[in-house]
């Protein structure tokens, strides 16, 4: 072997040793705080708890979940939009851990890493599959947090599962009660012939339409003026890409069909609701003007020209108000 084999050989040597390192360091980040700080002290994994898992609900359905921060620290629970996953609360969960909060976010059933579900897709299971991770994570005084189609599944969670002592508050950021549907009742709504658009868009490319969904209205970056970030974008599709075809089908039905009007009336506990005067997906007079009035304790905040992503783009502004609200 000559030389110039020899370096060759000590630098591809070197670069696998530095793959094996990234991997590692990727697995204990993805792995959550938890394991991170395990790590780094030399504790073993049965002194901490693992910082993310699965629920077996009761249908056989595996609901990912992460849970970082102290046990006993006042837990806030965050559900999310369509079609993404837990990851699109990474701003707020990290946020909050360090203000020393227990911070834990699930995967919807069909949703990112949760079983790919061809059944029980619609907003009663999906709150059941919310009490079954609150039930297993022992969760008390708890802050409920939804976005979009996830301030649907705390509406509706709260008022079935919000057991006293349960939950303490609630927030509902750009949110999708009391009803989408245009209908006799809810003459304001989008017609349904809208949705079936949505549908007909996912059928024909799914991975298309969620690009252009994350890079345009989602964020507001059809807007003039507006600066996209292309990582944020690709996060979007990411998480979208990761969950099953059939259950996102499926929830366009449930986000856009469900009639929450009867849940908001019995949530009887302090409720935030935040919605983005330039959200261009849920129109804010058929959603939030109209959510706050059927809530026996909410107070609504208008964000002017913010996006139905706000949480995103603005997460120092909206973490801040979250936080004021918890501690109030």
């Amino acid at each position: 072997m000559n030389q110039s084999q020899q370096t060759s050989r000590r630098n591809i040597f070197k670069a696998s040793l530095g793959v094996a390192a990234a991997a590692a360091s990727i697995a204990t980040l993805q792995a959550g705080p938890a394991a991170a700080q395990s790590a780094s002290s030399g504790t073993t994994a049965g002194d901490a708890r693992p910082g993310s898992g699965f629920v077996t609900t009761k249908d056989g359905t595996q609901i990912f979940y992460k849970d970082w921060g102290r046990a006993d620290a006042q837990p806030i629970v965050f559900h999310h939009g369509w079609p993404l996953s837990s990851d699109d609360w990474d701003a707020q969960m990290m946020f909050f851990v360090g203000q020393g909060y227990r911070a834990v976010a699930h995967d919807r059933r069909g949703h990112g890493r949760s079983t790919q579900t061809d059944t029980g897709n619609e907003m009663d299971t999906y709150a059941a599959d919310v009490a079954a991770v609150v039930d297993h994570l022992k969760l008390k005084n708890a802050v409920h947090i939804g976005h979009s189609t996830g301030g649907g599944e705390v509406t509706r969670y709260v008022a079935k599962h919000g057991r006293s002592g349960r939950v303490a508050k609630a927030v509902l950021i750009g949110a999708i009660p009391p009803l989408m549907l245009k209908t006799a009742k809810n003459p304001g709504g989008f017609p349904k012939e809208q949705f079936d658009g949505l549908r007909a868009a996912f059928l024909a490319n799914r991975a298309q339409f969620y690009r252009d969904i994350a890079a345009g209205p989602f964020y507001g970056y059809n807007r003039d003026g507006a600066k996209p970030s292309q990582g944020v974008i690709d996060n979007w599709w990411r998480q979208g890409m990761m969950g099953g075809a059939k259950a996102h089908y499926d929830c366009i039905t449930a986000f856009s069909e469900t009639d929450f009007t009867e849940d908001l009336k019995q949530i009887a506990v302090p409720t935030l609701v935040m919605h983005g005067g330039g959200d261009q997906l849920v129109n804010i007079k058929n959603s939030a003007e109209l959510a706050v009035k059927l809530l026996p304790k909410g107070t609504l905040k208008v964000y002017p020209g913010l996006s139905h992503g706000m949480a995103t783009t603005h997460s120092e502004l909206i973490n801040a108000e979250l936080l004021a609200f918890i501690k109030a």
